[in-house]
């Protein structure tokens, strides 16, 4: 009965290919070995250990806070249940599901191999960040109205011309509801992918992205002297800093300290100074009370004036504070008042 079911399936692909020309089909071994599934922090669980990497790659690489890696977790999931050797009866590729002319424009060799494949997980996950990365900063410009991740995941799926015509999703009735499902699954199956450190974060405008784009990074190691505005680095011992029982583990650990972490999440939009004692100078003509306090703010604790600046954390609403706290432990999502010794707190910035 399998072939059977394969080849009716195979013939309705073809049947709607010939009215849409749209990738609607994978074909997969039923058979394959199960894969090892990787659970964890940083907004990512339930995906294979060998995507997860590449997975947080991707979206830390976009600039957009809209590319979550829950949301290329979802859409690899649609596309080819995380199978790196599925194809398409219209011959899409690989794990991301690549026409050749499409990953023409969008493969590059990621993992370092010698060549540029869509049957490669690295090479695929980072082209289909890339591709909807893109493609969410042409939603945004389109001016078209609806959740911009919907409209990315429609150009990706249908062809951003698609999207022009209907200004927007197109309707369940454009070729039989594929792309119109497509969407709609990918958003609804995203909370199975979203793990320790995703956080629903309201609002707009700088503060709000600021705060998206830090809580990607719940998760993420501390590393004193580690980070910036690319992503989390090795970092450094300073003769104090940086050691966990006596022993240097800030050079041997990729991550973030709790200024490089705000400096990641702000940049390119707000290009804060590198340290906490630099981003309140850069910021204290902004002052803001703790009543007062809204998404996207700098809250610093000092042990004496601002010249004591010791730390610095992001405001995420609710009482809640994302920040990098110190060496052995990493980027957590914590109430401010349990944030740091509340003696010690001397004041909230708006960048």
């Amino acid at each position: 009965m399998k072939w059977l079911i394969r080849a009716v399936a195979a013939a309705i692909a073809v049947a709607l290919l010939a009215i849409t020309g749209l990738m609607v089909m994978v074909l997969a071994d039923d058979d394959a070995e199960a894969t090892e599934i990787s659970d964890g922090g940083e907004g990512l669980r339930n995906v294979p250990a060998e995507y997860r990497t590449w997975i947080l790659k991707a979206a830390a690489e976009c600039q957009e806070p809209e590319l979550s890696p829950a949301l290329l977790a979802a859409q690899l999931n649609q596309e080819s249940g995380f199978r790196n050797q599925a194809r398409s009866y219209v011959g899409a590729e690989g794990p991301a599901q690549f026409m050749p002319a499409t990953w023409a424009t969008w493969g590059r060799d990621a993992d370092g191999n010698g060549t540029a494949s869509p049957w490669d997980i690295g090479d695929a996950v980072m082209a289909q960040g890339r591709m909807m990365c893109s493609l969410i900063k042409q939603a945004k410009a389109s001016g078209f109205g609806g959740d911009v991740r919907a409209l990315a995941l429609a150009g990706y799926n249908a062809g951003w011309g698609a999207v022009e015509t209907y200004h927007g999703v197109p309707p369940a009735s454009f070729a039989g509801g594929q792309t119109y499902n497509y969407v709609r699954i990918i958003l609804t199956s995203m909370p199975r992918f979203e793990g320790p450190g995703a956080v629903e974060i309201s609002g707009s405008g700088d503060g709000a992205n600021a705060a998206r784009k830090a809580a990607t990074r719940i998760g993420t190691p501390y590393a004193y002297g580690g980070g910036g505005p690319n992503g989390p680095s090795t970092g450094f011992c300073d003769g104090s800093s940086g050691y966990l029982h006596g022993k240097c583990v800030a050079s041997s650990t990729v991550g973030f300290d709790c200024s490089s972490l705000m400096q990641y999440a702000y940049w390119p939009d707000v290009q804060l100074p590198r340290t906490a004692a630099a981003q309140y100078g850069a910021t204290s003509d902004h002052p803001v009370s703790k009543q007062d306090l809204k998404v996207g703010d700098l809250l610093f604790w000092s042990h004496g004036g601002s010249g004591g600046i010791y730390h610095v954390a992001m405001y995420a609403g609710d009482g809640r504070v994302i920040q990098a706290p110190r060496t052995g432990r990493d980027v957590e999502l914590v109430s401010l008042t349990s944030a740091m010794p509340d003696a010690d707190y001397y004041g909230a910035t708006r960048p």
